[in-house]
């Protein structure tokens, strides 16, 4: 059976006590031999779901087997459903699992996890521009991820140098718009960019997942990795005080203001190379003043002379 199905099912039973195959099918949108085989299989499965024959009668979940969302406050039921309802947007299976955890509430939350899950739209595209979405890739990698399996990768570098490798898939992470798969491989853990996974394939082997491993401790590390190199070269600039916001929208977290005096302000920006940093401020033109970093300044003035010779009159 499949495992929303199980889910639901479960939960159903809970809130209800009882549930006969007819009203299982009801809610599920499913046969009535449909649903009586999920109760057969719950059963067989060694789930404590067990008939109960003559009037009246039908199928109970006994014992201590609860997946339960009664337990819940009307606070905490309304920040599940907040955090979980805009996927409902653009996925028709969340939207109908969601519908069966509504049912499953206590009848007074309901209202209130219902408004919640339909209080936020996430809109990914910026102005102009249209929303990329989640490609199959993600959702390849992320089944692969939940049944453990190995997947053979064909990866494309940044170079444009292409590879084929087996890595065991630990969790998916998505920063912006850019997914990225963390991933074990006989060389260590990597991280790899999934807009650059030209195939992927899913193979029959178990993953080797780490005793302990979090993904978001994992991605933590990445993150402090990456903002390191990100820091790795550094250069002082003038601009007017009012455009230090612009500033920052383009160097992030990477843009700290030094002082401001007589409506310029001195702030100290950093990037991965010279050269980044001087391809960032080299559309602001005479605006933005380099006054430390020599290196920065060349590469300023190549760019500068490169335009000149291409487009100069």
């Amino acid at each position: 059976m499949r495992a929303d199905r199980l889910v639901a099912v479960l939960l159903l039973m809970q809130s209800r006590g009882r549930v006969t195959a007819a009203e299982l099918a009801a809610e599920l949108e499913v046969s009535v031999a449909t649903a009586r085989r999920d109760l057969e299989a719950l059963s067989a499965a060694g789930v404590p779901v067990y008939p109960q024959p003559g009037r009246g009668g039908g199928w109970r979940l006994v014992g201590g087997a609860r997946t339960d969302l009664s337990g819940l406050s009307a606070a905490e039921a309304q920040a599940l459903f907040l955090l979980v309802g805009p996927a409902a947007a653009v996925s028709g299976e969340v939207k109908a699992a969601l519908r069966k955890l509504v049912r499953a509430l206590p009848e007074t939350f309901r209202a209130g996890a219902e408004a919640a899950a339909g209080a936020v739209v996430l809109d990914a595209a910026g102005w102009g521009r249209e929303g990329s979405g989640r490609s199959g890739v993600v959702e390849v990698l992320q089944g692969a991820v939940v049944r453990r399996r190995k997947v053979r990768l064909t990866y494309v570098k940044r170079s444009g140098e292409s590879s084929v490798r087996v890595v065991d898939p630990l969790g998916l992470v998505e920063k912006g718009d850019v997914w990225y798969l963390v991933a074990g491989s006989g060389v260590g853990r990597r991280t790899f960019r999934v807009d650059r996974v030209v195939e992927v394939v899913v193979t029959g082997e178990e993953a080797v997942r780490p005793e302990g491993f979090e993904l978001s401790a994992a991605w933590d590390v990445v993150v402090a990795e990456v903002e390191g190199r990100q820091g790795a070269s550094v250069a002082v600039v003038v601009v007017p005080a009012g455009l230090v916001s612009v500033l920052r929208a383009q160097f992030g977290r990477h843009c700290e203001v030094v002082g401001v005096v007589g409506g310029r302000a001195r702030v100290r920006v950093s990037a991965p190379s010279p050269l980044m940093i001087a391809q960032h401020l080299a559309g602001w033109g005479a605006v933005v003043e380099v006054v430390e970093s020599e290196g920065v300044r060349v590469e300023l003035a190549r760019l500068g002379a490169e335009l000149v010779a291409r487009h100069g009159v």
